[in-house]
Order: structure tokens, then sequence, then C-alpha cells
């Protein structure tokens, strides 16, 4: 077999993997947000704000979807502590859109990945049981070159069969001029995930 064909077919077997990994978002069933249906956004430093606290994503994404969007970012958690932790904001709350941004500190020190996975099924589970939608962030890799996002995100996205973005964190762990730091974006970089963010929850008609 010569180096062009075994080139060819190595690009198509990595195609047909992508493809069976990313979640299919044509089939997803979403429903639009009832006036005074609200959002949670739950996660770690990356939903708090960090770096730019009162330009948090979930304070530009309520100006941007005229929704309550509830900022439940704790710096410094994990998921496994963060699974601990739904279940009473859920009961509290009763969101009708969970947005899950978790799983930063699990990979900044190098935890467990299975556990990792495991604890962001059962949080998209819990959020379903109580009848609310789910977009699912991905989180970039940080000990990676070029902040690529794992895929274990796509694959529990497509296990579950939620909505997915992939891309917005990366390209901004990519580019300094949207950081406050190494990690946390600035006001800039939270309002390009607020606006990605609402591109896909508009796409879907989740809201207007």
């Amino acid at each position: 077999m010569n180096r062009r064909r075994i080139v060819i077919i190595s690009v198509l077997a990595f195609l047909v993997l992508l493809f069976a990994v990313k979640p299919d978002s044509a089939n997803i069933q979403t429903t639009p947000l009832q006036s005074k249906e609200s959002v949670l956004a739950f996660g770690d430093s990356l939903t708090y704000g960090s770096g730019a606290h009162p330009q948090s994503y979930p304070v530009q994404l309520q100006k941007l979807i005229q929704k309550e969007v509830i900022n439940a970012g704790v710096p410094g958690e994990t998921s496994s502590r963060g699974l601990k932790r739904l279940p009473s904001l859920l009961q509290k709350y009763h969101p009708k859109l969970v947005i899950l941004c978790h799983g930063g500190n699990d990979i900044i020190r190098q935890q467990s990945k299975k556990t990792l996975k495991e604890n962001l099924l059962k949080m998209i589970q819990m959020s379903k049981k109580i009848g609310a939608q789910v977009l699912l962030v991905g989180v970039p890799d940080f000990h990676r070159l070029g902040f690529t996002t794992d895929t274990l995100y796509e694959a529990v996205a497509k296990q579950e069969n939620v909505l997915y973005e992939g891309e917005i964190l990366s390209k901004i762990e990519n580019d300094p001029t949207l950081k406050s730091d190494r990690i946390h974006p600035n006001a800039k970089g939270y309002a390009l995930m607020a606006k990605a963010f609402a591109t896909i929850l508009k796409e879907h008609k989740i809201v207007e």
C-alpha cells in the first residue's frame, strides 16, 4: 500500500470517528422558555466569572436572551463537588435550562477523566429528571498545546442527546487578548461565551 493511499485512509478514518462522536443537534427536542422560566448556569470559576466577575457570562447572557440567568459558579470546584451541590439548586430554582460548564479543575489537577465523565453524565441526568433542558459546554485541556477541548465532552453530549458547544472556550484560551490571566477570560472573553450560548439557544428556538 503506497503512502498516499495510507494518508487517504487515515483521513477518512479520522472523519468517521469525528462525526461518530458529534451530537446530532437536529434530533434534539427542545422547547421554548416561557416568560418567567429561568436558566441555571452551573459550573466553576468559568461560570462565576473569575477575572471579570461583574461581567461574567451569565450576566451578559441574561441581557442577550432577556431571561433570568442564575450564576451558580463556584471557583475551584471539582466535578465531584459540583455533583453534590447541584441537587439543592435544581430543587430551589426549578430551572428549565441548565448550562453545564464543569470539569476545568479536574483537568487542571489531572484527576480521573473517567470520574469526570461519570459526574457530567449524572449532572445531566439530574437536570433532565426535573424537566430541564441542558446545554453542555466543552472545557479545554489546559495541558495540551492549542488548548483543544477534551473529546469526553462530545461523547457525553452524544450519549445524553443534549445541546453542545465545544469551541468557544478553546478559542478564548488561544487568544491572550480575551483572557485576564492564564486560564480565565476577561470581560470580552465572557461576552463571546454569552454570545455563543445565545446563538445556540436561538437556533434551537429555546429563546427568541
